[in-house]
């Protein structure tokens, strides 16, 4: 059994997909292909069943997937800390974000640590709030960004970095554009231009909502601030953002406006594994972050 037959075999699972596997680690697909069939002839099971054009775990593969996975995480992490113990000023920072946070937080973090650790490297990866805990969780990332921040997990930790206003955003020619602030029933009979459910920030304005007493009107659904912030300067709807993912940008911009009743607010935290010591330049990082927010 081959490091690489290990390497081939989890990619494939997770894509469902020899071609697509292929393609992200940049080998033939016969490659991969043969690889797998090795691996299953030297095993004796079928670690795979055909569906359609996609490949999915037998019951048996998905057994062999659990143990897999924490092997290679392990043998990744040994490798990181050698290279650390080596030098650590030259290691590899892992770390998870959500969406809102790129335009202006993130790049401003790593901006000011690098100056200080010009040749520590960032492996970044963006998600949503389940992917980023399913990341920590399995040892794909050492941290991430997240909002909110889980009060009580079974498998990560960490510590609230900042708690951040959200505002409400109108069209320009809006009749409340004037107002410096407002209650958030005053929106009540508008179209609103929110997140898509699997972000939680369209929870934290459902249920800001919900407070002030109605259900709001959804005409449009997106996945980046950039879509609501520019739906909403269109005049297709208002919605509600955090203060950082305002940040101005091109010609189109809605007008910005505090909700006083009630205040919505977010969370945002960083997390790593429970229970599990981060590699020697994560945790630098980790401090970092700390001292920078406070």
């Amino acid at each position: 059994m081959e490091l690489r037959q290990l390497q081939y075999f989890v990619k494939v699972a997770r894509k469902q997909h020899v071609t697509q596997a292929a393609e992200e680690m940049h080998v033939a697909q016969s490659a991969v292909s043969r690889q797998i069939h090795l691996l299953e002839e030297e095993l004796g099971v079928n670690l795979f069943v055909q569906k359609g054009r996609n490949l999915h775990l037998t019951s048996v593969g998905h057994l062999f997937l659990s143990r897999i996975e924490g092997i290679l995480t392990d043998l990744e992490r040994a490798v990181g800390e050698m290279h650390e113990f080596l030098d650590p000023e030259a290691g590899e920072i892992r770390i998870g974000f959500p969406h809102s946070l790129v335009i202006n937080l993130l790049p401003a973090v790593v901006a000011s640590f690098k100056k200080d650790h010009p040749n520590v490297k960032f492996r970044l990866r963006q998600g949503t709030y389940a992917s980023l805990i399913r990341d920590v969780t399995r040892g794909e990332i050492d941290l991430a960004f997240i909002s909110p921040f889980p009060e009580s997990h079974e498998h990560v930790s960490g510590e609230i970095l900042l708690t951040e206003e959200l505002y409400a955003i109108i069209p320009s020619n809006h009749i409340l554009a004037e107002y410096t602030s407002i209650r958030l029933e005053q929106l009540k009979h508008e179209s609103f231009v929110m997140f898509s459910e699997e972000y939680t920030l369209r929870a934290i304005v459902m249920e800001a909502c919900l407070k002030a007493g109605f259900v709001p009107k959804i005409e449009f659904e997106g996945e980046e601030t950039d879509t609501i912030r520019g739906l909403v300067a269109a005049g297709m709807g208002v919605s509600l953002l955090p203060s950082m993912a305002l940040i101005e940008g091109g010609q189109m911009q809605p007008t910005k406006i505090r909700v006083t009743d009630p205040q919505v607010t977010r969370t945002v935290g960083l997390i790593c594994r429970k229970g599990e010591k981060l590699p020697l330049v994560a945790e630098v990082f980790r401090r970092f972050l700390y001292e920078y927010f406070q």
